[in-house]
C-alpha cells in the first residue's frame, strides 16, 4: 500500500488558521514590547535631562529660565523670541552647539543683552580666534549633555514654517520618530518631537483660575509658539493642533487639568475624540495642584506625537 506523501487541503487550512491565530496573539505583544521600550527609553532621557539641570542648577544657582512673553509675537521684541524648549538646548548644549555661555542673554539670536557683537559677551571679546572659533569659547560650560544623545534639532530641520521662532535655533526632541533629516555630522537620522520645558514659579501657589496665567506656578505661555506649530509631520507641514493647545475662552484647558474632555470640534485641526491630559498632579485629588512645583516639568507627546493626550510622558 502507497503511503500519503502530502497534507490535504484540509490539513493545510487548519495549519494556516493556526497559523494566523498566532500571529494575531503575538503581533499586540510585539507591539506592547516596542512601545515599552520606547518609553523606557524615553524616561531614560529624562533621566539623563534630570542630572544635566542638576549639574545646570549647582553651576549658576538655579534652573534655565521658560519663559515667554505673555502678548502676541507680533508685538514681542525681536531678542525675546525665545521659548521654553530653546532656553533647555541652549542650557544643556550651548546656543551654537559648543556648551553654554555664562553671559547668555537668552536671546534667540545669540547677542548680548544690548543686542551687540558675535556672541553673549560685550565686545571686545565677541572676536573669533583664529581657527574661526569663538575667543568666549574657555568660559563655556558642558555641553551638559553628550551631543550624540542629546537628540538637538534646529527648528528648520523639524518644520517648514516655524512661525514666530528663528528656524535656526535649537530644540531637544524626544525618541519617538517622525521627521526623517540629518544629525550634525551629516548622518541621516528620523527626529522625534520637541520636549517641552517649564519651569517652576517657585513664588507662587496658585495652580489655575481665578489666578492670572503669567503669576502661576507654570505658566502655559512659555511653549505656546512652539505647541502652536501643531505636529510633526514626515514633510515638515503643519500636522493637526495638539490637543494641549486646546482653549475654552481665555484658558488652556488642557494643560491646567488631569483630565479634560474635550470638544474635538472644537479643537482645530484635531479629529476623533479622547480624553487630553495636562499637568495636573492625579496624587493630588483634594485641590488641583502640578507636578514637581518646585522644579521644572519636561514633557514628551509619546508614540502619538500629539501634546496634551493620555500617552504623554513627564519627567
Amino acid at each position: 500500500m502507497n503511503k500519503r506523501k502530502a497534507f490535504t487541503i484540509v490539513e493545510l487550512l487548519i495549519v494556516l488558521a493556526i497559523i494566523g491565530l498566532l500571529v494575531s496573539i503575538l503581533l499586540p505583544s510585539f507591539a506592547m514590547v516596542r512601545r515599552m521600550a520606547r518609553e523606557t527609553a524615553q524616561k531614560a532621557q529624562f533621566n539623563a535631562m534630570d542630572m544635566a539641570l542638576d549639574a545646570f542648577k549647582q553651576d549658576y544657582g538655579d534652573y534655565p529660565p521658560s519663559d515667554w512673553p505673555d502678548l502676541r509675537w507680533s508685538t514681542v521684541p525681536l531678542r525675546t523670541r525665545y521659548c521654553g524648549a530653546q532656553k533647555l538646548a541652549e542650557a544643556m548644549v550651548g546656543w551654537d552647539m559648543m556648551g553654554f555661555d555664562p553671559n547668555s542673554a537668552w536671546r534667540y539670536d545669540g547677542l548680548d543683552a544690548l543686542g551687540l557683537g558675535n556672541s553673549y559677551d560685550p565686545p571686545p571679546r565677541t572676536r573669533l580666534t583664529g581657527s574661526g572659533q569663538p575667543a568666549t569659547l574657555f568660559e563655556r560650560k558642558g555641553p551638559y549633555l553628550e551631543l550624540a544623545t542629546a537628540n538637538a534639532f534646529e527648528l528648520r530641520q523639524l518644520f517648514n514654517n516655524t512661525g514666530p521662532l528663528d528656524p535656526c535655533t535649537f530644540v531637544l526632541c524626544d525618541v519617538f520618530k517622525f521627521k526623517k533629516t540629518f544629525d550634525s555630522t551629516g548622518k541621516p537620522v528620523t527626529a522625534g518631537t520637541p520636549i517641552l520645558y517649564y519651569k517652576a514659579n517657585t513664588n507662587s501657589k496658585s495652580f489655575a483660575v481665578p489666578t492670572a496665567v503669567t503669576d502661576r506656578i507654570y505658566n502655559y505661555y512659555h511653549n505656546q509658539p512652539l505647541i502652536d506649530l501643531q505636529k510633526i509631520t514626515a514633510s515638515g507641514s503643519a500636522g493637526k493642533a495638539h490637543p494641549l493647545g486646546y482653549w475654552s475662552g481665555p484658558e488652556p484647558i488642557v494643560f491646567y487639568n488631569s483630565q479634560y474632555n474635550y470638544n474635538p470640534a472644537a479643537a482645530p485641526g484635531f479629529g476623533g475624540s479622547g480624553i487630553g491630559y495636562g499637568i495636573r498632579d492625579p496624587k493630588v485629588t483634594q485641590y488641583p495642584w502640578p507636578y514637581r512645583p518646585d522644579t521644572y516639568i519636561l514633557i514628551s507627546a509619546g508614540a502619538d506625537g500629539f501634546y496634551g493626550t493620555a500617552d504623554d510622558i513627564h519627567n
